[in-house]
């Protein structure tokens, strides 16, 4: 196996994300899935890492390659610009391949996809060196500094440093261009906690403990979904911050909950854990295939109490009024607390987005809170930090229900409220219980 090969399968990877505007999970991995036969695992890994680390670092990337190239970013070929950030990714960031390595392979590269431009790519590359990253430190102006030291567009950390002040969006945008922890939740409907851990001792794969009770971090594990235990669905996949939401929500054996927003599933079964399987979860998405992640999560967790169903959270079911005991809204959000586990989602979000998700949050909070049962329980949560989003919606919500000219509406109120910040081991999310009193 020539490495070339495997840096041209992570250029191509790049290529369709940025030209498609596609999901860069998905297309790594159809390419994965494509090449696999002449792929070892080393390779796999170092394509992942490649491809991860460009879509999460681009900005920084860019600004390092403009300091050397006399021709703007926008003007170079597609092609040559992910030679380019593919090297330079490599040369800053990965202390293992070495910068020859990195330099050759990528004029190769650019023999085959634009020949004129091998001395373009030679001359840039050979300029770049980690202290470049460095001397970005050196920026005087805290948003630009912050922007391009972590890789995060300008108009986020414009948002951020307004609601959270510059030292704390600076540790913010630190962390969320860090690798996600693997952290998985274990299957106590089962397996116990002790019983799981000791059958991972037994295959040699390292793991800490978190502070919540069935969230553990996995340390050595590079292809999880081909792992029996994981199969056999003694565990599954979820972030600690994403646990909390449940946990929050307290939903109990024998009640009936709604989860308006459930694909794809983490938090719906996780739910079902906690009812120790015994009474019912409406599980709704708007996209059918998304319903569908939701049945096959159940089903190989041996959940039986979720019933996955194809429907609108912002449409009105006459039939629900008042039926559940509790309702998780885990309502659609820009994601940016969950940005170090979805890199591509910053380079899509705008900042005119912001008014067009508010409408649809307070549109899916109004019409369920019809569907919730008097003394009945909501919790709200978002995957973003912006309080846009999150307390400025609840903000509203509360001000659309209350008492209005003599004419009584329920009144609901705030029972918990949390802003968890991105952390190691955590992504960041924003939690509210509201009680219809």
């Amino acid at each position: 196996m020539k490495i070339d090969f495997v840096r041209e399968i992570a250029i191509k990877t790049i290529y369709k994300i940025e030209e498609e505007k596609a999901y860069s999970n998905i297309i790594l991995d159809e390419y994965l899935n494509k090449n696999r036969q002449n792929l070892e695992n080393n390779d796999i890994n170092l394509i992942s890492e490649i491809v991860y680390g460009v879509i999460t670092w681009k900005l920084t990337i860019d600004t390092i390659i403009q300091k050397y190239s006399k021709i703007k970013i926008k003007k170079i070929s597609k092609w040559i610009l992910n030679i380019l950030r593919t090297a330079t990714y490599q040369i800053i960031f990965l202390d293992k391949i070495p910068k020859s390595a990195a330099v050759n392979e990528s004029v190769n590269l650019a023999k085959k996809y634009g020949k004129q431009s091998t001395g373009f790519v030679n001359a840039i590359l050979r300029k770049i060196e980690k202290n470049d990253y460095e001397e970005l430190k050196q920026i005087k102006e805290d948003k630009k500094r912050i922007s391009k030291l972590y890789s995060m567009p300008e108009w986020i950390v414009e948002e951020l440093i307004e609601q959270y002040g510059k030292k704390e969006t600076e540790q913010i945008c630190k962390e969320l261009s860090q690798k996600p922890e693997l952290t998985i939740r274990i299957n106590t409907l089962k397996i116990t906690k002790q019983k799981l851990l000791k059958k991972l001792e037994e295959k040699n794969i390292k793991y800490e403990e978190t502070q919540l009770e069935d969230f553990i971090n996995l340390k050595n594990i590079k292809n999880i979904s081909k792992l029996e235990l994981f199969n056999k669905g003694l565990f599954t996949i979820q972030d600690k911050g994403a646990g909390q939401i449940s946990i929050i929500l307290d939903p109990k054996p024998e009640e009936q909950i709604l989860d308006a927003c459930s694909a794809p599933g983490g938090k719906t079964t996780h739910i079902a854990q906690l009812m120790k399987n015994k009474g019912e979860i409406l599980a709704w998405d708007i996209h059918e295939h998304r319903t569908k992640l939701v049945e096959d999560i159940a089903h190989r967790l041996d959940i039986k109490i979720i019933k996955a169903e194809n429907k609108d959270a912002t449409k009105t079911y006459n039939e629900l009024i008042e039926k559940f005991d509790k309702i998780l809204l885990d309502v659609p959000c820009l994601g940016i607390g969950a940005i170090k586990r979805k890199p591509d989602i910053k380079w899509k979000r705008k900042k005119e987005d912001i008014e067009q998700i508010q409408k649809i949050q307070l549109k899916i909070l109004n019409t369920c809170s019809e569907y919730l049962k008097k003394g009945g329980e909501i919790v709200y949560s978002t995957c973003s930090l912006l309080k846009q989003e999150n307390e400025k919606i609840i903000g509203e919500f509360l001000k659309q229900n209350k008492i209005q000219n003599n004419q009584k509406k329920f009144i609901y109120t705030i029972e918990y409220e949390e802003t968890i910040l991105p952390q190691k081991n955590s992504d960041g999310f924003y939690i509210c219980k509201i009680k219809k009193n």
